[in-house]
């Protein structure tokens, strides 16, 4: 008789699961790589559907040689049998069983269907999703999330609109307001509430990382080339329009964080782009019952959570770039194959992934450090204010729920008002209801990572993908 395959799971398909899944695959290991979008990439590596006929797709990116790495790798496991790339499935639940896992997915455009994917392991490399915090108009058509507006540009090739303005906080901002402006829209600002002394307090860690600066830089002298004006310490007070956008009210913010009286400038704009930052995707982490570190997967130097047979790499684990995403995925591939096929670690050609992994860890913190909120952002937000655009929850019901009836937490708003009961369960708004109420963010814990329909949730157990097969020979 053939030996059953050991069959690893790792979910999303970005740097860090790529990473994963090669490494895996590559040390004998049959790998189901799932993933919600059609093509591998994630976010970071998104490519314009293949209709589009995009010339140069290279343009659109940096690091575009490890995407092909990274691409050709997949290939050549997909087709010698060893990975079977799973897209457009949007899992929703990972399932403990008595023996290994189970891993369950919606199908199909109108994701009415589930399938299930049986497993001995599962790799978590879930990426990240972006955090916006309210202000007023920001629910005004027009205004998208930075990271929305870059997946626009580089999954379908267009504009979000013809007048821009890139505002918020993080490292993200510096590609999109490039992208766009080279993409052919006018950007009218890049307004950023980081203080560039704390980067100037920060320079010799920062200074470690130099292909990081070099990156910058290359960014500083692209939006200078098209005159792209650049607002340090800035802040959007509000977004203008009557049914859409067409102007935003910018400030400069003093030392303590508020916005000074007599700085206000209005920017006409047709578009605002906006973020402030990025957080974990740990729903399904959290719903085997692995520890979280904050917001963050906990995981030990193999990448391994505390719940046997899981492991997380890439954002999941910490927000910090594509880099540290790829290294760490190379460590939990390589850590998942050695444990599921019970051989001893394989410590040829791991220092190097060891040492990439320190340093962009360090290099993360220090910009996370840099790259803040405003302190006093939620003063900013006025009671008319949607905090909860699902629900349609004002400021001032969250404020009222904490002052007139005695909330003390967030689940208390979220019963008093639900904030946070709506089609995203709290994934967008958390933050900013957070803020607005004076509680403390805690994640929410959720059963489901995604929205299900009953029929789904009703029908009979599917059958397991892919069949079980003798094992693939390594590499």
């Amino acid at each position: 008789m053939t030996e059953r395959a050991v069959v690893l799971a790792v979910i999303g398909a970005g740097p860090a699961g790529l990473a994963a899944a090669l490494a895996a695959a590559a040390r004998g290991v049959r790998v189901v790589l799932v993933d919600s979008a059609p093509g591998a990439g994630g976010q970071y590596y998104r490519q314009p559907a293949d209709a589009l006929g995009a010339r140069r797709p290279q343009a659109l990116h940096h690091q575009w040689r490890t995407w092909e790495r990274l691409r050709e790798g997949l290939t050549a496991h997909v087709d010698a049998g060893r990975i079977t790339h799973l897209s457009d499935h949007q899992v929703w639940c990972v399932e403990r069983l008595s023996a290994g896992f189970e891993v369950h997915a919606l199908v199909g455009t109108r994701q009415e269907d589930s399938v299930a994917v049986r497993t001995d392991g599962v790799l978590l490399a879930t990426g990240a999703y972006e955090k916006v915090l309210p202000f007023p108009g920001w629910t005004l058509p027009g205004v998208v999330t930075a990271g929305g507006a870059q997946a626009m540009l580089k999954g379908g090739l267009v504009l979000p609109g013809r007048k821009a303005v890139v505002a918020g906080t993080g490292p993200l901002l510096l590609p999109v307001a490039t992208g766009l402006a080279a993409a052919g829209a006018q950007v009218v600002g890049l307004v950023e509430s980081a203080d560039p002394r704390d980067f100037a307090r920060r320079a010799r860690a920062l200074g470690g990382r130099p292909a990081k600066l070099v990156e910058a830089a290359g960014y500083a002298v692209r939006l200078m080339s098209r005159r792209v004006p650049v607002m340090a310490r800035h802040v959007v007070l509000e977004a203008h329009g009557p049914d859409r956008l067409e102007a935003v009210t910018v400030a400069r913010l003093d030392a303590a964080g508020r916005a000074v009286t007599g700085s206000e400038r209005r920017l006409p704009c047709d578009t605002l782009a906006v973020g402030h930052g990025l957080l974990p995707h740990s729903d399904l982490a959290e719903g085997l019952g692995c520890r979280l570190d904050g917001p963050n997967v906990h995981v030990d130097d193999e990448q391994r959570t505390d719940v046997p047979g899981i492991w997380a790499a890439g954002e999941a684990t910490g927000v910090g770039g594509a880099a540290l995403s790829l290294a760490e995925g190379h460590l939990a591939g390589r850590s998942a194959a050695a444990r599921l096929l019970g051989a001893a670690p394989d410590l040829r050609g791991r220092a190097a992934p060891v040492r990439a992994r320190a340093r962009q860890r360090s290099f993360a913190a220090e910009l996370d450090g840099a790259y803040a909120a405003p302190v006093r952002w939620e003063e900013l937000v006025t009671d008319a204010t949607v905090v909860c655009r699902c629900e349609e929850v004002t400021a001032g019901e969250v404020r009222d729920a904490v002052g007139s009836l005695g909330a003390g937490d967030l689940r208390t708003v979220k019963l008093l008002t639900r904030a946070g009961m709506g089609w995203c369960q709290g994934r967008v708004c958390e933050p900013g209801v957070a803020g607005v109420a004076g509680c403390e963010l805690v994640p929410a814990k959720r059963s489901l990572a995604r929205p299900v329909p009953l029929g789904a949730l009703a029908a009979p157990p599917p059958g397991a993908v892919p069949p079980e097969g003798p094992a693939p020979p390594p590499g």
